[in-house]
């Protein structure tokens, strides 16, 4: 064979073997197409104390316009970064953003070090993201003592902040108009208000997060949704102690929630609502499935505003442990914090196809079931199924029923007040 066929060969070879790699680094294939993004590349300092918002801000757009079928932005382990309230803005051009979370990130500690002054809404704030992951065993800590210190003067509650006088602090991550969202593997402390917040969203997965928050802080909710829909929240650990609040908040317009495996308390457990406060509310299959509840305020709560309208329906609560819980099984529609409400009102949000069934456990307060339903609209068809509370103080509970129509079966204590 000559030289210059040997050559030929060569070459040919040489030219298939860069082909096929092509193929195998994926130009054309998104599964393993990915481009990864480190924060430190951008001039974040990690030393805790230097604002980095920009350098995250510089990162997140070079992410979010990367065409890659997976970009990854790194927030190293070991590293803490401090942030002020700062937007994460989508459409991008990846369909599969992923946040790897590691390090820490911190709030400012001085409201005035804020840059908005008492009206900010939320401290992160990821909106109209598709296909967004966040996780990495990172922490989220917002250092809320400064906010919670104005409670007593400026009512900083929810949702009386709109109320003429009232004031919050912000929320410490939001969601907003994030669909095919996974959030997992993380840890939340100290929020101004609260933790998580989705709003606008379809397509959200929460699993294997822990939230903290200690007795002196107020209204801070571990999750809280709204105008959302098709949402997993699983194997999750709430704490928020006393005065906080709900574990997990289910607002208004809210369909297709699957909640389980939730360690709840103390807090205010987990509630639908509260709905009506501004007119009518929809929410409609909801499920929440092999949860306990520890020393919380309230157990499986349902509440609604006085004079609103709209629904609440196909609501489940099943498998559920009590320890000690205030309030296992409450339906209030009468909800009224700091009793600014007028109790002459009409209207309600109508409450139908309730269940509660394999409920076991204890209680310290004597209605271990209150259903304190709408005189105007009454709730209907609710069910009560396989139900033991007893009293940790070996004392005789007690159950409780306005307007309340259903049936029971194998309950204790007895529900003799439900309607038929």
């Amino acid at each position: 064979m000559s030289h210059a066929m040997k050559f030929s060969i060569t070459i040919f070879l040489i030219l298939g073997m860069l082909i096929i790699g092509l193929g195998k680094i994926g130009v054309s294939d998104d599964d393993k197409n990915l481009t990864t993004i480190n924060v430190l590349d951008f001039g974040a300092v990690e030393d805790g104390n230097t604002d980095d918002s920009q350098a995250f801000l510089k990162a997140w757009e070079t992410a979010c316009g990367i065409k890659a079928g997976y970009v990854n932005l790194v927030i190293e382990e070991g590293k803490t970064f401090l942030l002020k309230p700062i937007k994460f803005e989508g459409p991008c051009q990846s369909p599969n953003i992923h946040i790897q979370l590691s390090g820490t990130l911190i709030a400012p500690k001085s409201i005035n070090e804020w840059g908005g002054g008492q009206n900010l809404e939320s401290w992160l704030i990821f909106y109209g993201i598709n296909g967004l992951t966040v996780n990495g065993f990172g922490t989220i800590n917002g250092q809320g003592s400064v906010w919670w210190q104005q409670v007593s003067t400026d009512h900083l509650s929810h949702p009386l902040d709109s109320l003429p006088g009232g004031n919050k602090g912000p929320d410490a991550l939001s969601f907003i108009g994030c669909n095919n969202l996974m959030v997992d593997h993380l840890n939340f402390v100290n929020p101004p208000r609260r933790h998580v917040v989705i709003f606008n969203s379809n397509g959200v997965t929460i699993f294997n997060i822990n939230i903290r928050a200690p007795e002196t802080s107020p209204n801070t909710d571990g999750i809280d949704m709204s105008h959302s829909t098709n949402v997993q929240i699983h194997h999750c650990s709430i704490q928020t102690v006393n005065v906080g609040d709900d574990c997990i908040a289910i607002g208004p317009s809210s369909s297709y929630v699957n909640i389980s495996n939730i360690a709840c308390g103390p807090g205010h457990g987990i509630s639908v609502g509260s709905l009506g406060l501004n007119g009518t509310d929809e929410v409609e299959e909801i499920q929440v499935r092999d949860c306990t509840f520890t020393r919380s305020q309230n157990g499986m709560r349902i509440k609604t505003w006085q004079g609103g309208s709209g629904y609440a329906k196909k609501i489940t609560f099943q498998g559920i442990t009590l320890i000690a819980a205030q309030n296992p099984i409450i339906i209030d529609q009468n909800y009224c914090p700091h009793n600014l409400c007028q109790h002459s009102m009409t209207s309600a949000v109508q409450l139908s196809d309730i269940s509660f069934i394999g409920v076991k456990g204890t209680t310290t307060t004597k209605t271990a079931i209150n259903l304190s339903c709408s005189e105007s609209v009454g709730c209907t068809n609710i069910l009560l199924d396989d139900i033991n509370i007893k009293s940790v103080y070996s004392k005789d509970v007690s159950s409780s029923c306005i307007d309340a129509h259903g049936s029971s079966r194998a309950v204790i204590p007895p529900v003799n007040c439900l309607l038929n």
